[in-house]
Order: C-alpha cells, then sequence, then structure tokens
C-alpha cells in the first residue's frame, strides 16, 4: 500500500465500524457470527476480507454497507451513522453515494443491459438527457458498448458481472462493497474482472469492499482483512 494510504491524517475516513456484533438467535440457542469487530477504510482503498466460508466475513459487509443492521455496536459510512439510519436515507445513499455487487448479477431480466445500467439513475428521478452520455462512457469503458440492447440472458457470465459493476458505478460512488465478485465464474473470467476492479480503483479512485475465498483475487487489494470465528485475526497490506 502507499504512503498516502497510511497516512490517516491525510486520507479521508469513509467508513468507520466499531465494536460489531451479530447474533443469531433459534430457540434458545443463541449464535454469534460476529465478535466485537472494528473495521475502517480510508478515501481511494481497496480491501479484501478474506476467510473461510460461515467465518462471518459475508455478515459483516452486509452490516458495513447497511443491508444488515449489528445487534451491537456502530457504523459510520460517509459521516452518516447508518446502524441507526431510516431505510429511506439508505436508500438515497446506495442511490447516489455507495454500491452493492453480489455474486450472482442480481440484473433484472426483462430489462436490457442498459435499462439495468441506469436503473439506480432512474430510481433518483435524474434526466436521461443528464446521464445518457456518462452511461456511454461507463458501458464502454467496461467493454459493454454494443450490448447496452442485449438482456441479461444474452450475456455471457463474465460480461453479466460486468454489466453488475457498470450498474455499480455508473452513480460515481464513493464506495463500492462486493461480495464474492467473482465467485460464479470460471477462473479466467475471474482474473478479468479482478483486474478490471483494480483499475476502477487505481484510475477513478473508488474505494472497495470486497468478500472474496480466493487467496489470489484478495492479492489484488491493497489491504486484507482476515475474519475467522467471528473476529479479525489478521490484517495484511500491500
Amino acid at each position: 500500500m502507499s504512503d498516502r494510504l497510511n497516512d490517516s491524517d491525510k486520507v479521508k475516513t469513509v467508513l468507520k465500524a466499531q465494536g460489531i456484533k451479530k447474533s443469531f438467535a433459534s430457540g434458545e440457542v443463541v449464535a454469534e457470527v460476529l465478535k466485537g469487530i472494528d473495521f475502517e477504510l480510508l478515501e481511494g482503498e481497496f480491501v479484501a476480507i478474506v476467510g473461510e466460508s460461515g467465518s462471518g466475513k459475508s455478515t459483516l459487509l452486509y452490516i458495513l454497507a447497511g443491508i444488515d443492521k449489528p445487534t451491537e455496536g456502530s457504523v459510520s459510512l460517509l459521516g452518516q451513522d447508518i446502524s441507526s439510519a431510516s431505510d429511506d436515507v439508505l436508500a438515497a445513499m446506495r442511490r447516489r453515494d455507495f454500491s452493492f455487487v453480489y455474486q450472482f448479477d442480481n440484473l433484472v431480466p426483462n430489462l436490457t443491459v442498459y435499462e439495468n445500467v441506469t436503473l439506480p439513475l432512474m430510481l433518483d428521478k435524474r434526466k436521461e438527457a443528464d446521464y445518457k452520455e456518462h452511461v456511454h462512457e461507463v458501458l464502454t469503458y467496461l467493454g459493454l458498448a454494443d450490448r447496452l440492447n442485449s438482456y441479461p440472458r444474452q450475456l455471457s457470465g463474465g460480461e453479466q458481472q460486468r454489466a453488475a459493476i457498470a450498474r455499480a458505478l455508473v452513480t460515481n460512488p464513493k464506495i463500492i462493497f462486493l461480495d464474492e465478485p467473482t465467485g460464479s465464474l470460471d477462473k479466467e473470467r475471474g482474473r478479468q474482472v479482478m483486474e478490471l476492479l483494480a483499475d476502477i480503483n487505481r484510475t477513478r479512485g473508488v474505494a472497495l469492499v470486497m468478500v472474496t475465498h480466493s487467496e489470489a483475487h484478495a492479492e489484488y487489494a491493497s489491504r486484507t482483512v482476515r475474519v475467522s470465528d467471528g473476529a479479525i485475526v489478521e490484517t495484511l497490506r500491500e
């Protein structure tokens, strides 16, 4: 990692989680999934969260992104306490400030690539004339310029995931959260997606928080956070 990202006095903290705990109850049995995690993300940083299945890494990601609520603890995202924020506030932030990419592309099957990518802009009631050129620029950057009128079923797995990334990128977010973005792809397509994410981070300055089971893909990040049994057990920097 560069010195720029090591110096928290010069680089803005865009995400800070403190004392995150998450428990699930089933009858009289309580399962403690997260056991008091502290996490910080700096502006423009690329962090990979790794761990075995059941370690709590995906639960942590969903809490950091405001999709799930912690049982205890707080999450400040871009200066907003999202652990107590309303659904309306979080929805507005997802349309403007940060995005989420799922393991499976989560595209709307009856919408074209262009319509899928512009969906968050339409929901934010923006005028097409104001964003059409930007959308084409993003689709061209991601190699989808000739697929904008195609439907998800007509795309390859790699193209579907790139369309999902385009939808996340088109709002000019400060942070993109990614849950196993290469988990459904073969080795070569997974490598292509990782190179694309690294380029987005490097050239566009978007901070990335990615959950992955792949040690090789974690190497693309500037910092790796290892989670085991609901706790952070190791942090490695580039």
